[in-house]
């Protein structure tokens, strides 16, 4: 199927948007909670600002891989370079499980060392109230960005850019988490501050976990969502010709779908009028959703054995 070329420059544009933005902000919250939480000794804040160094490292890994999903089809690739998409966001779960478990780890020993020696709540300082700042800014910030992130993604059914989004939903919870540690700990329940480091890594494994997983069934060609594989079969069924539908699988190319189709028609049709009715089918598909690239079908009479006989009509 052809692209259309100004949705494909405006589709690149919304997506590099996506990517720098998240980008960009990641690398200021990343260096004013690493280093507020060290002149703030809140471990909590400390905690989410190694989360965002963690971002900006993946964050620039997916602008690579997104750049290069944009490349044309070549002889090697016919279909073209979109699966650098379900690699990038393969990297981003790999980083987020990482960062998830390096922060559980140091937050429950900093929970342990405080209750084990009786520490003292940190005095209140000015650097108490900008930590708390920071904190609320995060959060304030990251709900743009997962609005943001989540709707250019889900318009362009683009994996990498959903899965930044779960993330950027992820760092909300783990923020607000770090707020109301770092607000307990300096009311004098220090062991607060570096639990809620702790719960934040908890959601940090999470997003990770969903991400990985959520791209690995994209990668093994998981069936077909219930909605999708309806409106497939409506659409064919609609189509003049077409007796029944024996089989429909699907291949994911990035956000794009290849398409075999089983259909059963007329026993008595010609091959030349079978061919028509699987055009007719191959044209439905592709100008009504469109996420569907390209459309293999083969037909035979009803009642037929699938793997044998019957004719097939290649079409993209």
């Amino acid at each position: 199927m052809a692209i259309d070329e100004a949705g494909g420059r405006a589709e690149a544009r919304a997506l590099r948007l996506g990517v720098t933005l998240g980008l960009a902000a990641n690398v200021v919250l990343a260096v004013a909670k690493v280093a507020v939480g060290i002149l703030g000794h809140s471990q909590a804040l400390l905690a989410d600002g190694i989360n965002s160094t963690s971002d900006v490292v993946y964050y620039s890994v997916v602008a690579i891989f997104m750049r290069a999903a944009r490349k044309p089809p070549d002889e090697e690739h016919p279909y073209g370079h979109r699966q650098f998409e379900s690699i990038a966001a393969l990297v981003v779960g790999a980083f987020v499980i990482t960062t998830g478990v390096t922060i559980f780890w140091d937050s429950v020993n900093g929970t342990f060392d405080v209750l084990s020696t009786g520490a003292a709540a940190q005095p209140v300082t000015v650097m108490s109230w900008v930590a708390l700042g920071v904190a609320l800014s995060t959060v304030l910030v990251k709900l743009g960005l997962t609005w943001f992130t989540g709707r250019v993604g889900r318009r362009m059914k683009n994996i990498a850019l959903l899965a930044l989004a779960a993330d950027h939903r992820n760092d909300v919870l783990s923020a607000s988490a770090a707020s109301i540690g770092i607000l307990l700990g300096r009311l004098g329940y220090a062991w607060v501050d570096p639990l809620a480091g702790a719960l934040v890594a908890l959601f940090v494994l999470k997003t990770g976990v969903d991400i990985v997983r959520d791209t690995a069934s994209d990668l093994m060609d998981t069936s077909l969502e219930r909605t999708m594989r309806g409106e497939i079969e409506a659409l064919t069924r609609g189509v003049v010709g077409v007796g029944g539908i024996d089989e429909i699988r699907a291949h994911r190319f990035g956000p794009y779908l290849v398409l075999n189709l089983t259909i059963a028609i007329d026993g008595t049709l010609t091959v030349a009028e079978g061919d028509a009715i699987a055009s007719r089918v191959e044209a439905t598909l592709v100008s009504e959703i469109r996420f569907v690239r390209e459309v293999h079908v083969h037909y035979h009479p009803p009642h037929a054995q699938v793997s044998h006989g019957g004719g097939d009509r290649s079409a993209g």
